[in-house]
């Protein structure tokens, strides 16, 4: 008699969750491509810090769940469709589909001229906030995809200490693990003010978090 590998039940119980869990439905629901946008709004709703008439950026945004939550808030009606009061610009490795109203750059983040693009897609204006939902492809190695992890972190400050105001908020998902202090401290070098969070939305056996910074330290001259 055959016994289900472990694979098969991994797999099972994850599709339970996952058709049980209540930010699913409630995306399903509200019209949103992924729960994950429920991690975003419970940050922006505790900070307020995305607002009308802004310049976003968001960095990995395939299936693009937080570029519909922040179309939303940028709407003067809040809606998914219609008048949008800001601008979006959004960038994957993977392909999106159309959200109306945003930007997409399908590109490595990591790569010079994928950069180049998303800089002219600025036309020279700073980003008020940068959001960074980028995550390495892991491997199982502690140490690889701790500097993995980091890397990412890193592109995702400088970027915004090079385009974004001085006084913007960087959102950014990180790991508990080994490489979670030292991407901390990166932030706590970068920005004047540094918050961890653990969104709700986020589902309690994973290890991300997300940090946010506020308010670049360098605008004072120092860095």
């Amino acid at each position: 008699m055959k016994t289900p590998s472990k694979g098969k039940k991994v797999n099972k119980a994850w599709l339970h969750d996952h058709i049980n869990d209540p930010y699913v439905k409630l995306a399903n629901r509200e019209g949103y491509r992924a729960r994950a946008a429920y991690k975003l709004k419970e940050i922006d709703e505790a900070l307020g810090l995305i607002k009308p008439g802004q310049l976003v950026v968001d960095l990995g945004c395939t299936p693009g769940a937080w570029s519909q939550y922040v179309r939303r808030r940028l709407s003067p009606s809040g809606a998914a469709v219609g008048e949008l009061d800001g601008t979006i610009i959004g960038l994957d490795l993977l392909p999106m589909e159309a959200i109306e109203g945003v930007t997409f750059i399908q590109g490595d983040f990591r790569e010079a001229e994928v950069l180049e693009q998303l800089t002219q897609a600025l036309q020279g204006r700073q980003a008020d906030v940068v959001v960074s939902d980028m995550a390495p492809n892991l491997s199982g190695i502690a140490s690889a995809d701790a500097a993995r992890i980091e890397y990412l972190v890193e592109l995702a400050i400088e970027f915004a200490q090079n385009h974004m105001k001085p006084s913007g908020a960087l959102v950014a998902k990180v790991f508990h693990g080994g490489s979670y202090n030292a991407v901390v401290q990166r932030f706590k070098d970068a920005f004047e003010v540094v918050k961890p969070f653990k969104p709700k939305a986020s589902r309690d056996r994973s290890s991300e978090t997300f940090l946010v910074g506020l308010g670049l330290r360098h605008a004072q001259g120092r860095g």
